[in-house]
């Protein structure tokens, strides 16, 4: 079985990607949806597992409530408020969304350097 991260935009894969193993797919909404752009996900998705993270701002959450009803069964992943999006989220808050949700298997932590 698959699984599939849906974020909004390419940053937001950007910087999931250095903290996922590349058998996880990042998949974008480009920040906008319209029925043509969730049929293609859907096709995509299929029934794997699914993943929102979307950012915590007016436009990511419009973009949530309508793949929440396209994807009942996803998980959800959330960001805090104040954070600049997924792509302005530390790496720490990151990697605790991902564990939260288990996904602990395809994180790549980073290494730990002496200061």
């Amino acid at each position: 079985m698959s699984i599939y991260i849906i974020v909004e935009g390419k940053n937001d894969r950007s910087k999931l990607r250095r903290l996922l193993m590349p058998d996880v797919t990042i998949l974008c909404t480009f920040g906008t949806l319209n029925s043509i752009k969730v049929e293609s996900l859907l096709k995509k998705v299929k029934d794997d597992e699914v993943y929102l993270f979307m950012d915590n701002d007016s436009s990511g959450k419009k973009i949530r409530g309508v793949l929440r009803d396209s994807f009942p069964d996803a998980e959800h992943m959330y960001t805090r408020r104040g954070y600049a999006g997924v792509e302005g989220t530390p790496d720490e808050y990151l990697i605790a969304q991902l564990e939260k949700v288990d996904l602990h298997e395809f994180i790549i932590y980073p290494i730990a350097t002496d200061s």
